[in-house]
């Protein structure tokens, strides 16, 4: 095969999303450099608008951006795009709806492909069609590339890095606190949690599936230990703040699981995670959490009801293409704590923090999806010939190692930090204040 004119092609650039990623992808690599860069989708004067917007970034250079039209149900023009690239990122969601031809297509041609889907029944389906021939033609097919599961899962990946050089060995329990977010919603996310709710309903069988902690791990997992999960306002004695369920945490400790039956268990065979959002300290924090707990409830039984669901979907909930706006994504930011536990020991041993300085979902995971592209097309190939992993459906914890928590830390200003030292601190502080009063 002749080598491919493109590095990365954007699929869905005109997304809401797309447009996101398509503007962090011009800001930071430029165009026609070390990083050889197209834009594509199915509506070329909506990709001549994104190409207009890049002017920016790039200058008069934005006109000589290339645009590729490729419908996401048409497997000739799909398959025509693989053969121009390495690597292909995707915004076309939702993806149970609009994805699976083009993951198809890249297996079959042997390319890799990342997503920042969050959809757990659709991943299962992707896995269980496609990763047998990924695996034969070398195709690195890694969902979950934003908010859900970058974070999460590189920020577990990095938790156990650390705890392998101060201790010799990885922590067998870990819990991910959301001590702080801002950040709007979008109609694409939105159209995602419509779409799982109406298959829950329309097929039970995978309500019981995405009650499995496991579910996305290979067949021979091996995991047996059941794993926590906080589903009602509950005090977090790590943080010493009220918490309640972290709609995320569905896909993102599934994701984690994965990661750790694709590093051999790294992680260990009895390995604990559970995901929660804070709330706040004292009676305030626990109003909080319950009052936020009720309203998650209330929208998901809204939403799986077909009249209240109608109502949601016309009146209150955003439609696809509609999201936060650029001072909204500007001003957003996230702040992610990791508490980490030694085996057999209670108290906390590590912890660790996880930042961005822009909207979780959509200025933030532009840039997350971003650099997992770049890492796929630049940092992992040598001529055009790829080294290191295998093909296969990964996760970004499996697949991605320090290099690209380093291009997050440097390109993307993500901050991956230990904060266990600043713990220990604050808490000889406390006991010499309490020795001082005795």
């Amino acid at each position: 095969m002749a080598r491919a004119k493109f590095d990365v092609i954007i699929f869905g650039a005109s997304s809401f999303v797309g447009a996101i990623l398509t503007r962090y992808i011009a800001a930071q690599y430029g165009y026609d450099k070390d990083l050889k860069w197209a834009i594509a989708g199915r509506s070329e004067r909506k990709l001549q608008q994104v190409r207009g917007t890049l002017v920016e970034a790039l200058g008069a250079q934005a006109g000589d951006v290339d645009i590729l039209l490729a419908d996401a149900n048409n497997p000739e023009a799909l398959a025509e795009l693989c053969s121009r690239t390495r690597v292909i990122v995707s915004t076309v969601g939702p993806y149970a709806l609009f994805g699976e031809p083009l993951v198809k297509a890249c297996v079959d041609a042997g390319i890799d492909y990342c997503d920042l889907t969050g959809e757990p029944q659709w991943i299962k389906r992707m896995l269980d069609k496609y990763e047998s021939k990924a695996k034969e033609t070398g195709a690195r097919i890694v969902h979950c590339c934003g908010f859900d599961s970058i974070p999460s899962d590189m920020g577990v990946w990095h938790m156990q890095q650390l705890a392998k050089e101060k201790f010799g060995y990885p922590l067998n329990k870990i819990e991910m606190r959301v001590k702080a977010a801002k950040g709007g919603m979008s109609g694409g996310t939105v159209a995602s949690m419509i779409q799982l709710t109406k298959e829950v309903m329309a097929n039970p069988s995978i309500k019981k599936e995405l009650a499995n902690p496991y579910s996305m791990c290979p067949p021979d997992h091996g995991f047996r230990v059941k794993q926590p999960n906080v589903t009602r306002a509950t005090f977090d004695k790590a943080s010493g703040s009220w918490s309640m369920p972290f709609i995320m945490a569905a896909i993102n400790t599934r994701v984690v699981h994965r990661t750790n039956a694709l590093l051999d268990k790294a992680y260990g065979e009895r390995f604990e995670y559970d995901e929660a959002m804070l709330t706040g300290r004292g009676s305030k924090g626990k109003r909080m959490a319950k009052m936020m707990t009720f309203g998650l409830g209330a929208f998901l039984v809204g939403a799986a009801l077909k009249p209240t669901r109608a109502i949601l979907e016309k009146f209150v909930l955003p439609k696809p293409g509609q999201g936060p706006s650029k001072k909204e994504q500007e001003t957003g930011y996230f702040d992610i704590r990791f508490y980490g536990y030694a085996d057999g020991n209670k108290e906390v041993v590590l912890k660790t923090k996880v930042t961005g300085d822009k909207d979780p979902g959509y200025g933030f995971t532009g840039k997350m999806l971003g650099e997992a592209a770049v890492c796929l097309a630049k940092d992992y190939h040598n001529n055009g010939k790829k080294r290191w992993a295998k093909g296969g459906i990964w996760t970004p914890g499996s697949i991605f190692g320090e290099v690209f928590v380093q291009r997050l830390k440097e390109n993307a200003n993500m901050g991956f930090e230990d904060l266990t030292e600043e713990k220990q601190a604050v808490t000889d502080m406390e006991d010499a204040k309490l020795e001082a009063q005795s």
